[in-house]
């Protein structure tokens, strides 16, 4: 399944979560390889396990069985901070104290690479500069995160996993609570990441036509398996229609969008 150009391969994953000593298995005998810089989009139904699968994925749940290899590295070989500096995680609820400055914030990114005193060095001062860069939030850098708008602390959030400096980033639903602007503006500079700097970024969305248009491949999950296609194959098999199935829209595979029935 692994291939030379792979830095994420899965093999045969089962993902949910136990309850009572139980497995309660949500998707299985999942496999899929995904190549380093592409822009790869998760979408499916409410419930069918996206955001589960990206967790898994992330390190941040525990998978059920089989095996998720970064970099050829299975995770579990990977120490709390050597993953720190291979995968950048980023979602939505994330909690920060009221003070905290965008700054300051996005200066959190360079915590696997600090001493214990948590010191910037000068390589740390220009990774933190580039991400206000690229995010451009430089005018804001000085701005409590309290203040900002929905659209501006994604960013912020964005900026500290750039900072971070990580070969892969996961994120979790980045355009909820968006206008289509910013929902646009936030995937236009995720695409950008991984063209420009050869970062591979995984997310999962409700924004199907939006991954249609931005995305290099698209892991759909429907009828509980998961194909990774590219935009076109994914059109032609129909699987779109299965998403949602005995409700008032269909995709319409010639004008490459939802419509109402």
């Amino acid at each position: 399944m692994e291939t030379i150009n792979s830095i994420l391969c899965i093999e045969n994953l089962s993902i949910g979560y136990s309850q009572k000593k139980k497995d309660i298995i949500i998707l299985s005998d999942i496999n899929f390889s995904i190549p380093k810089g592409e822009l790869i989009g998760i979408i499916g139904a409410n419930g069918t396990g996206k955001s589960t699968l990206l967790r898994t994925m992330a390190h941040q749940q525990e998978k059920l069985s089989g095996t998720i290899i970064v970099d050829k590295l299975p995770i579990e070989d990977y120490t709390i901070n050597s993953w720190a500096t291979q995968v950048s995680w980023v979602h939505t609820e994330s909690i920060i104290p009221q003070s905290i400055t965008v700054y300051e914030l996005v200066s959190l990114g360079r915590q696997p690479y600090t001493n214990w005193l948590d010191k910037l060095t000068q390589r740390d001062v220009f990774k933190i500069e580039e991400s206000l860069e690229l995010t451009n939030l430089k005018d804001l850098k000085d701005i409590k995160c309290s203040t900002l708008s929905d659209g501006q602390l994604q960013r912020v959030f964005i900026a500290r996993a750039i900072a971070q400096d990580t070969p892969i980033i996961f994120l979790d639903e980045p355009t909820t609570h968006l206008d289509l602007h910013h929902k646009v503006e936030t995937l236009s500079l995720l695409k950008e990441l991984c063209k420009k700097y050869n970062k591979t970024i995984v997310f999962s969305s409700h924004e199907i036509e939006l991954c249609l248009q931005i995305c290099d491949q698209i892991l759909s999950i429907s009828n509980k398996k998961i194909k990774l296609q590219t935009p076109n194959e994914l059109i032609k098999t129909g699987i779109l229609n299965d998403l949602f199935k005995n409700s008032s829209v269909y995709f319409d595979n010639t004008l490459k969008s939802f419509r109402m029935k």
